[in-house]
């Protein structure tokens, strides 16, 4: 019998460690918090040009803005946040590409990621999700959806986006031949300023 009873805590003993090993490693890192200030609605002015570009074909606006909210939130990554309007061009200041005028209609919401804080300088990695937009170009019609990598300075409310190649799929496209097709990896490049009422929003990310 006290063998038995030996064996059993033996046993039981592997199996929490083993529980152990298992809980611990995640436990271990907390995830980050994210404060935003001020929280609440946002807006967005570009910065220089929005550049789309697809296989070698620049799709140039010179006006470009936006606008949405700012949350606090917890995760990594986590959403900080909402872009729920977007436009690109603008009256007397259209997009423009060598195939002719760029007209591009935004599907939003968008999400703000934030993935990575570094204290020393204020600026936070991370990327736009769920970007949608459809765009046409003369009778060239083509959508793009996916993410676009970017970082955001406290110091100045700039959010510089800048795709890296594969985030952004053209998920359809008509008229276009072989300039859009269907399948092909635009990136996207451009430069937002945010303001949160006359204040510039800061973010940042904390771990407890």
């Amino acid at each position: 019998m006290k063998k038995s009873i030996r064996n059993l805590a033996v046993v039981a003993g592997g199996a929490s460690a083993a529980f152990a090993l298992a809980v611990s490693p995640a436990s271990a890192v907390p995830s980050t918090v994210w404060t935003v200030t001020p929280a609440g609605s946002i807006t967005a002015v570009n910065s220089g040009n929005v550049v789309l570009s697809v296989n070698g074909i620049a799709m140039t606006c010179t006006k470009s803005n936006g606008a949405g909210t700012g949350a606090n939130a917890t995760g990594n990554p986590a959403q900080v946040g909402t872009i729920t309007s977007m436009a690109f061009g603008a009256t007397g200041a259209p997009c423009t590409s060598v195939l002719g005028p760029v007209n591009a209609s935004p599907v939003t919401p968008w999400k703000i990621m934030a993935q990575d804080y570094t204290a020393a300088t204020g600026v936070t990695k991370g990327y736009i999700d769920n970007v949608d937009a459809n765009v046409s170009v003369g009778a060239c019609n083509f959508r793009v959806t996916g993410k676009a990598s970017g970082t955001y300075t406290n110091s100045t409310g700039a959010l510089a986006v800048n795709s890296l190649a594969g985030e952004l799929t053209v998920v359809s496209s008509s008229g276009c031949g072989t300039a859009v097709p269907a399948g092909a990896k635009p990136l996207f490049k451009g430069t937002y300023l945010f303001k949160a009422g006359t204040a510039i929003p800061t973010i940042v990310g904390s771990n407890p």
